[in-house]
């Protein structure tokens, strides 16, 4: 699949307009509309050499409601925009540590596209988009998925963010992928044999140099370090402790 373009914060900003505009026609009853359309056909009126056109009055309309709403100016929005963005783009901003596994391991690129699963998919795939990454990011709970999706709007990271509620063995890659962040719930409900498919078709879609971060914990004996360790022969692995129980399974695939 095609990396989807990245739309300029000027057309970022129209269609925050248009879609304001839209959503005040719809919540008010139709003889508002009808006045506002009057008021605008008395100010083109007003104006010399006017012609009657229809785009021109819907333009009116549109200008006319803009005012009622009070809706910013392009500057005013565009620091709004861009004060979110570097917030989100804060490591802190999302609990993690500067010594944390993602910031150490995953380094954001704007060719990058990285799969998140599991139950911190809106803090690893907002933070990676934030910082540039196209995104995939993967739950079975909607909810989850809705609160990445409600996240990412106010940063303008909708478009590097792409959505699926489906579990992790449900899901194939359809883009190189340079990083697969994974929480081990991911994989824990899976058999034995539907987790060894599942991360021989990850490691296949994976970049030379990509690399795959687990966080397991030492109590958990669904998934453990040592069958990760089989699952990644060939790839350089590291096992790295973190706060409580928890631990970090790193895997990096070397160059054939």
């Amino acid at each position: 699949m095609a990396r989807p373009a990245l739309r300029s914060l000027k057309h970022e900003y129209e269609l925050f307009l248009e879609a304001e505009i839209e959503r005040y026609k719809e919540s008010v009853p139709r003889t508002v509309i009808l006045k506002i359309a009057d008021e605008a056909v008395a100010l083109l009126r007003a104006q010399p050499q006017y012609e009657p056109e229809e785009l021109g009055l819907c333009d009116e309309v549109n200008r006319l409601i803009r005012s009622r709403l009070g809706l910013p100016t392009y500057d005013s929005w565009r620091r709004k925009r861009l004060k979110i963005l570097a917030e989100y783009q804060r490591p802190e901003r999302w609990g993690l540590r500067a010594d944390a596994p993602l910031l150490r391991e995953v380094r954001p690129a704007a060719e990058a596209h990285v799969l998140v699963s599991g139950s911190e998919v809106e803090r690893s795939a907002l933070y990676l988009a934030a910082h540039g990454c196209a995104v995939t990011a993967l739950n079975p709970d909607e909810d989850a998925i809705e609160r990445v999706v409600f996240a990412a709007a106010p940063a303008g990271l909708n478009s590097r963010v792409r959505t699926r509620v489906a579990r992790l063995g449900e899901w194939e890659p359809d883009v190189a992928l340079s990083a697969v962040i994974c929480a081990a719930e991911s994989l824990a409900s899976l058999s034995i044999e539907e987790r060894a498919r599942v991360i021989a078709v990850l490691q296949g879609a994976t970049r030379d140099g990509g690399v795959h971060l687990f966080e397991t914990s030492v109590a958990d004996y669904h998934l453990t370090v040592e069958e990760l360790r089989i699952r990644y022969t060939g790839w350089t692995i590291a096992v790295d402790r973190q706060a409580g129980s928890t631990r970090s399974f790193v895997a990096r695939k070397v160059a054939a």
